[in-house]
């Protein structure tokens, strides 16, 4: 017997729980009546289940693992009653807040909606988003040009940082940027931060920033992730290794830019459109 080996304590903490629980199971252990007999058992798998998982299962999946493993057919509300007699617990999983909280510099909505964009490189638009597949998150920083809607710059990392932000900023400004071109971003850190805000500024690109939890602030680039993962990212293989995910998201930026139309660009891919018009420039 484990009572002979261990304390009623110590053998209460490893099954999850109360002394007081255990105590009246095993008062009642000798019951006569075969609902409480009924009971006693799905008690003794009750804790046995929340020993095997570490009290991860909550009442719907014990009901549910009961259902389909054994002998009982059980509803969630006859579970709860027990766990809540026997003083079992299930570990919760706490929601995830993913705004974070720094003490950055936030300016003014400079696009302020203004999603017209009279030639490239005039008006830009960044964000990060998050891409988690089984044994890896990766984060990807995109940067759009409004004018034709072309992915213009992107970096992928294992973190979110400003590190991420930094490798995307040096593709940026290799381009001809065009004299006060407007780089809009939410608020978040990365976007914050001194080092970004002077980045810019030596390079007289004017920053602009969504207002807080306003995502129609910055709804280009919100459109592109859409797609995005609507198009890949939800189709791949969530197993896959990194390199391959990467070069996956390196053969659909191509395609989102060269070969995917758009109706609002006149049923053009992105780089189609901008060809055209850098034609109608020569002209």
């Amino acid at each position: 017997m484990l009572e002979d080996e261990y304390s009623v304590t110590s053998l209460c903490w490893v099954a999850g729980i109360s002394r007081s629980a255990y105590y009246k199971w095993k008062k009642r252990k000798g019951s006569t009546s075969q609902r409480e007999e009924e009971n006693r058992k799905i008690e003794e798998l009750i804790i046995e289940i929340n020993e095997k998982y570490n009290g991860t299962y909550g009442v719907r999946r014990l009901c549910s693992y009961i259902n389909s493993n054994t002998e009982f057919k059980v509803n969630h509300k006859r579970i709860y009653r027990i766990m809540r007699e026997l003083g079992v617990k299930s570990i919760i999983r706490n929601q995830s807040y993913k705004g974070k909280s720094w003490a950055g510099k936030v300016v003014d909505n400079i696009l302020n909606r203004d999603f017209n964009s009279g030639s490239p490189l005039e008006k830009l638009c960044m964000d990060i988003t998050e891409i988690k597949m089984y044994n890896f998150t990766v984060y990807m920083n995109a940067v759009k040009d409004i004018f034709n809607d072309e992915i213009i710059a992107y970096d992928l990392g294992l973190t979110d940082g400003f590190e991420l932000v930094v490798k995307t900023l040096d593709k940026i400004f290799e381009f001809p940027l065009k004299e006060k071109c407007i780089l809009h971003t939410d608020q978040g850190f990365q976007y914050t931060g001194e080092k970004y805000c002077d980045m810019l500024r030596e390079r007289g690109i004017i920053q602009s920033m969504s207002r807080r939890g306003n995502c129609w602030d910055n709804v280009p680039i919100e459109i592109f992730f859409g797609h995005f993962k609507a198009e890949l990212i939800y189709l791949l293989d969530r197993g896959m290794t990194y390199e391959n995910l990467a070069q996956k998201i390196k053969e659909y930026i191509h395609f989102y830019n060269n070969e995917r139309i758009q109706l609002k660009l006149d049923g053009m891919s992105p780089v189609k459109y901008k060809e055209k018009y850098m034609n109608s420039k020569k002209i």
